[in-house]
């Protein structure tokens, strides 16, 4: 047996770049590249490997761990989780920072390879520098915080323990089922340690996405149900998008008569413009869907896990005979809400159905009343997105959703729109008009603010000859704007819209739809000197980060404005001020527990109110 001595951080590195994507038939390499922030325990060792292969496998510098991890995800996410990138940290509060991306990863089920330095394996200069102690087991450090938030942990103690777990890492990161982050935490000293590794461990390997069929009996169980159907609802999910099914989605609602909603991540798998298509369901819902989604009899929910969002709390299928469907290639959410399962690849189940179901079709009239339904929302669109409104905000500062017209009137069908918490999503959720796949990128399972331009940068970097536009609130700049600079280090041009409604506008709503006082979230109701919360200047800041940008008032400034950052040739930053509120029309109710004890009246009628409401839930 022929072998190769390397250190295992260079064995590491060498193995990533022989991993290659068969996506539709073009090899590229599955691993576009390496994030890197060096410190003590990462810098020798994976520092040294990744300058030798720096040709094959480029190294990138960010300015925050877990911004960089918020790109990487990004990415794998832009690419359908088809393609991805890797991040490594020094040990202590560089590994740590990337734990709420981890998080976030593993709630989307999106692949990200995270590669913390960790301490000595030896132990022998214990306690080093930031090692997180436990008292009771010398085998824990700070990494096994990345336990619970990775779909695949391993902390490698031996060099060749490599052979082993880095192809399970692979298969995880890849596997359409149980795709997820991934962490195996790298002891220092044991990046540093050299082995005779066989060089077959690094020989090309080829991925591609599998596509496992539909069990022939749950076939045609799901069948049969679909055929009792007088009034079918489809909710597209992200699995429609990940599996590249959307013709299939779009060639079986045209066959079947079938009404589609969608859910944040399916948003963009059926063009908004669509005759069968009826918009978002559930909490952040058009009313278009939701009054479908109450009154259909079968809901087909394709590749989907209903978070609560969707299903508004378990309380939006309001037909008390209603049959519920998960296709999706994951059994884990196939089985939610007691649904009757068809695990499978979206796009194979949708050919298996689509050849099954040839000679049926739901009545046409089913079909025609969510048209009818849409047609009145998308009048509702028209006046919300206005430049000028009937009936001006309450602060008479601009709405989020005119600043989304904006967007959308200066903007093409080829735009990618970056978001991820805050009241944006809503507002992007009911009344962003999606044209193409993939070009409304939104992070709403872990909803991590900070993600926004970070995740922007990711998606610029996979999609480089399509305009990304982030659109952000004040809140979520501050907590994380550093990838920015980033983003004109790298020459990664990204629009960046930052909507200053002084506060935590979308809590705000929230606390006071609670019964509670507005306290402690927009800025005029927190603890601040006499002269108040300072004025951020948002352009100054971020022209100090190296971008372009500018400050604008009103709706025609800022369409002037976005004018002039499509023109430019790097990243801009567009800040103005806009109304804490939001729209009233669609939505639906969200479980959102109400204190059953309070002196304040408001919280008491609040409360019994919640109670009326939860009376809707099935269980």
């Amino acid at each position: 047996m022929t072998t190769l001595r390397l250190t295992m951080a260079q064995a590491l590195v060498r193995s990533l770049t022989a991993q290659y994507i068969d996506v539709n038939g073009h090899l590229q390499p599955l691993f576009a590249g390496v994030f890197a922030i060096f410190g003590h325990g990462n810098v020798a060792g994976m520092g040294e490997a990744l300058y030798q292969y720096r040709d094959t496998l480029p190294t990138l510098r960010a300015h925050n761990e877990q911004g960089m991890a918020h790109a990487a995800i990004a990415y794998a996410k832009a690419h359908n989780r088809q393609r991805m990138m890797a991040c490594t940290t020094s040990i202590g509060p560089g590994a740590t920072n990337m734990v709420t991306a981890a998080a976030l990863a593993h709630v989307n089920r999106l692949p990200v390879l995270l590669l913390p330095g960790d301490i000595f394996a030896n132990r022998t200069p214990d306690p080093v520098l930031q090692q997180v102690e436990c008292f009771s087991d010398p085998t824990i450090s700070a990494n096994d915080c990345f336990r619970p938030v990775s779909r695949y942990f391993d902390r490698i103690s031996r060099p060749e323990q490599l052979i082993t777990s880095l192809p399970v890492a692979i298969q995880t990161l890849t596997d359409p089922e149980n795709c997820g982050p991934v962490t195996l935490a790298l002891p220092q000293d044991v990046q540093a340690e050299a082995y005779d590794y066989p060089e077959s461990f690094f020989a090309k390997r080829v991925h591609y996405l599998r596509r496992p069929p539909a069990d022939a009996r749950e076939l045609v169980q799901v069948m049969t149900t679909i055929k009792s159907a007088k009034k079918p609802l489809i909710i597209a999910g992200g699995g429609v998008l990940y599996s590249q099914a959307t013709q299939e989605l779009k060639d079986f609602a045209e066959s079947f008569n079938f009404p589609v909603a969608e859910t944040q991540a399916g948003k963009g798998a059926l063009a908004w413009n669509h005759p069968n298509y009826v918009g978002s369901i559930g909490v952040t819902g058009s009313s278009a869907a939701n009054k479908l989604a109450q009154e259909a009899d079968v809901v087909v929910a394709m590749g989907t896990r209903l978070q609560d969002f969707t299903t508004a709390s378990r309380t939006l299928f309001g037909n008390p005979d209603v049959k519920l469907i998960q296709l999706n290639v994951a059994k884990f959410d196939a089985i939610k809400h007691n649904a009757q399962s068809l695990i499978a690849d979206v796009k194979t189940g949708l050919q298996q159905l689509q050849h099954g179901l040839v000679a049926w079709q739901a009545p046409h009239a089913w079909l025609e009343q969510g048209q009818r339904a849409v047609a009145e929302w998308n009048a509702y669109y028209d006046s919300a997105t206005a430049r000028s409104l009937s009936t001006p905000t309450r602060t008479g500062l601009p709405s989020d959703a005119q600043v989304l017209g904006a967007v959308k009137r200066t903007g093409q069908a080829s735009d990618i729109i970056v978001c991820a918490a805050g009241g944006l999503p809503g507002e992007l959720h009911k009344l962003w008009r999606t044209e193409q796949p993939n070009a409304y990128h939104l992070e709403y399972g872990f909803s991590c603010m900070g993600y926004e331009i970070a995740g922007g940068l990711g998606v610029k970097m996979a999609q480089p000859q399509r305009e990304v536009i982030v659109v952000v609130g004040d809140g979520s700049y501050l907590m994380l704007n550093s990838e920015l600079a980033t983003s004109v280090m790298l020459g990664y041009k990204i629009i960046v819209v930052v909507l200053d409604n002084r506060g935590y506008g979308c809590i705000n709503r929230l606390q006071q739809a609670t019964g509670n006082a507005p306290f402690n979230n927009l800025l005029e109701n927190c603890v601040a000197v006499a002269e108040g919360a300072p004025k951020i200047d948002f352009a100054g800041h971020a022209r100090a980060l190296g971008a372009l940008a500018e400050s604008v008032s009103g709706i025609q400034e800022l369409e002037a404005a976005l004018m002039r950052a499509r023109a430019a040739s790097k990243s801009y930053v567009i800040a103005l001020d806009t109304d804490p509120f939001m729209t009233s029309a669609g939505g639906y109710w969200w479980d959102v527990a109400v204190p059953e004890v309070s002196p304040r009246e408001p919280v008491q009628i609040a409360h019994e109110k919640y109670v009326t409401a939860k009376q809707k839930q099935t269980y």
